[in-house]
């Protein structure tokens, strides 16, 4: 993944700084919804205190799970902008479809906190996506008070947006006019 970050930021005119949440590519550690906030919470520290990176020049961008904790800091914290690619409503969602509201034990509620994010928020989804259904990403562009023009990767799955053309321009609109203007 390395790589394509470091293209991805060339192509687009951004530094990125990614990270492998606990338990998840080279990192140790134990995967659970609880380290998935710490890990955000660590990375934003890092940012903010050891390279002195301020909020506004910050634009937090999560895929599939990644959007989780994404979503948690961004309605904690005001950030230049953030980028959901593949987002979820909530784990009970996910694996039942069928479920309208939030119950107590759900896991991953982004549905209930995506409201309270400030920051201007571009929503990629692709349409045949058969991890988290289109309708996940719908819903949570509905509920964004500062949402941008959505890409809707028409005939994409879950794990091949990037590879289609419009990814990229649309990025590039979104880092390099969008938030300038």
């Amino acid at each position: 993944m390395t790589s394509f970050f470091i293209g991805l930021g060339q192509r687009i005119n951004c530094n990125i700084f990614s990270y492998d949440y606990s338990g998840y590519g080279m990192s140790t550690g134990k995967p659970s919804e609880k380290n998935l906030y710490a890990d955000i919470d660590a990375a934003w520290h890092a940012l903010r205190t050891q390279y002195g990176i301020s909020p506004e020049n910050i634009i937090l961008y999560g895929q599939s799970i990644g959007t989780v904790p994404t979503v948690d800091l961004a309605s904690r914290y005001e950030v230049g902008a953030v980028i959901l690619h593949s987002p979820l409503m909530s784990g009970m969602r996910v694996a039942f479809p069928a479920t309208r509201r939030s119950w107590f034990f759900d896991a991953f509620p982004s549905i209930d906190k995506v409201p309270k994010v400030t920051s201007p928020v571009l929503v990629i989804h692709g349409t045949e996506d058969e991890v988290i259904d289109f309708s996940h990403g719908m819903t949570i562009y509905e509920k964004c008070p500062r949402a941008v023009e959505p890409l809707w990767v028409e005939g994409a799955g879950h794990n091949d947006v990037e590879m289609y053309s419009q990814y990229l321009e649309r990025l590039k609109q979104f880092v390099s006019v969008e938030l300038v203007n």
